[in-house]
């Protein structure tokens, strides 16, 4: 079995694929998740295996990939077919996660539940990319962490609890230290001004970037 231990999860949500999600799976390995099959011949990836109950998979997706492992549930289950994918790439290895097709589509509940997945996937100390093509995310935990984004495309710190200590350099609008209640507004629309650097001495958040959306510069 491949040493690789970064794992690009195909989701059922939307998909543009530009630069930065071609490099973003760049050599990785893959597991779909039901529907999200779909995206695995514009990636280029052949999936190690494939999960879920089937539910919102067409038959001709079904026959093209029919080679692919399967590794069946029943669609009366306790974690969503995402969910399962992640910790089938957890089992096999993965210390990193790019969430493919995690924003958008039919479930607005399934792509909350990536955003939150996400946090608590980066507190159990994995590193975890989400991506439509249009956003990407990344979770934002106590400490320091660097997204490299191009001059001018807009980006928003969505926060999960009341935030401690928030830093943001490389922003037009940056911040020191600064206390954000939970709810509030004041970290949503930033503009990147290339690297952004982020730091926060408490709470739970994540960077919603857009990099082709220049319209707040």
């Amino acid at each position: 079995m491949s040493s690789n231990s970064t794992f690009a999860i195909l989701l059922g949500g939307a998909l543009e694929i530009d630069d930065r999600v071609v490099e973003l799976t760049r050599g990785a390995r893959a597991i779909a998740a039901d529907g999200g099959m779909r995206h695995a011949q514009a990636l280029g990836l052949l999936p190690e295996v494939w999960v879920g109950d089937f539910d919102s998979t067409p038959p001709e997706l079904s026959e093209t990939h029919a080679a692919t492992p399967r590794m069946p549930f029943p669609a009366e289950k306790n974690f969503t077919d995402g969910e399962l994918a992640i910790e089938q790439a957890i089992e096999r290895g993965a210390t990193r996660l790019v969430l493919i097709g995690s924003f958008g589509g039919a479930r607005t509940d399934h792509a909350l539940s990536h955003l939150l997945q996400a946090v608590t996937l980066a507190e159990r100390g994995l590193d975890v990319v989400l991506t439509s093509g249009a956003e990407e995310a990344v979770p934002l935990l106590p400490g320091s962490r660097e997204l490299d984004l191009p001059a001018g495309s807009l980006f928003s710190v969505v926060a999960f609890t009341a935030l401690k200590g928030l830093s943001l350099s490389g922003a037009k609008y940056p911040l020191d230290e600064a206390d954000i209640a939970f709810g509030a507004s004041r970290t949503i629309s930033n503009v990147a001004e290339g690297r952004l650097t982020a730091s926060l001495n408490s709470g739970r958040a994540l960077i919603i970037a857009r990099p082709h959306d220049f319209s707040g510069a």
